[in-house]
């Protein structure tokens, strides 16, 4: 299947009458679990990612090169389409935006999200214009991958409903294929914006605040539906039990819940190598 066949079937999930779980994995045994219990279509996560190497999510710690290998293991370990968590761009200037998306492309990434916050306390959020610039050039680079773009307002202290349905609808104006608005703070606003854009809209569920279940949120508009990094963390609290279990009780029935080695061997690759050296 082509590259632009592959992004078409990943756009075309979104225009169905139901909203879809796209789950993010964080490495490529994650993604093959997940490829295996059903899901269309799988995403990245920053927050998995750098929980997995023992670095906090933020912009100061994970680095371009490292987000793109991480989606390039993730991309050959399934056969599924997978988007990018792209984070802000990997830089301020709409160039750096846009070369992050032909290193998304590059890896196999069907499409990706750009956020519109900045990483500064003080300053959290892009100017309005300068982040409709950052989404047009991520935009120019292949009309086939499937940009979403990201409006941070809620999560960086500005719940400016009004502010974030603007900025939404000029990404949209821009060139973004998906809209997404982390941080909603119900199922009213999410509805609003959902009636206010004219692109899908994905909402992450699984972190704090409210959650919905996928038959409501189809219901208030939302076409699809992410789990950002609260699978890593669901794994590393199950690890966490585990460890206290033994630690404190000295007793070893958390490997009642574990998934039997057979079972997990099967999922993963079968690939041998001829050289260990």
């Amino acid at each position: 299947m082509s590259y632009s066949t592959r992004c078409k079937a990943f756009l075309d999930m979104h225009h169905q009458d139901r909203a879809f779980v796209m789950p993010n994995a964080w490495d490529a045994g994650s993604a093959r679990i997940l490829s295996a219990m059903g899901f269309a279509a799988l995403a990245t996560t920053s927050a998995g990612y750098a929980f997995s190497a023992g670095k906090r999510d933020s912009f100061e710690t994970l680095t371009r090169t490292e987000i793109i290998a991480n989606a390039r293991d993730i991309v050959a370990a399934t056969g599924l389409p997978v988007s990018g968590d792209l984070e802000d761009g990997f830089g301020a200037a709409p160039e750096a935006c846009a070369e992050t998306i032909r290193q998304a492309v590059a890896a196999g990434l069907v499409g990706g999200s750009i956020e519109d916050a900045t990483g500064n306390a003080d300053d959290p959020i892009f100017d309005a214009l300068h982040a409709a610039d950052r989404i047009a050039a991520a935009a120019s680079i292949n009309p086939d991958f499937v940009l979403t773009a990201r409006a941070e307002n809620h999560i960086w202290g500005r719940p400016d409903l009004d502010d974030t349905i603007r900025r939404l609808q000029a990404y949209a104006e821009a060139g973004a294929q998906v809209l997404y608005a982390p941080g909603l703070p119900d199922l009213d606003a999410i509805r609003t914006v959902c009636a206010a854009v004219d692109r899908p809209v994905n909402v992450v569920m699984g972190l704090s605040g409210p959650r919905q279940s996928v038959d409501a949120l189809s219901q208030a508009g939302v076409r699809r539906i992410s789990v950002g990094g609260s699978f890593a963390r669901a794994a590393l609290g199950a690890l966490r039990r585990a460890a206290q279990e033994v630690q404190e009780h000295g007793t070893f029935d958390y490997a009642l819940d574990a998934l039997p080695d057979a079972e997990v061997a099967a999922l993963m690759s079968q690939d041998k190598r001829r050289h260990r050296d």
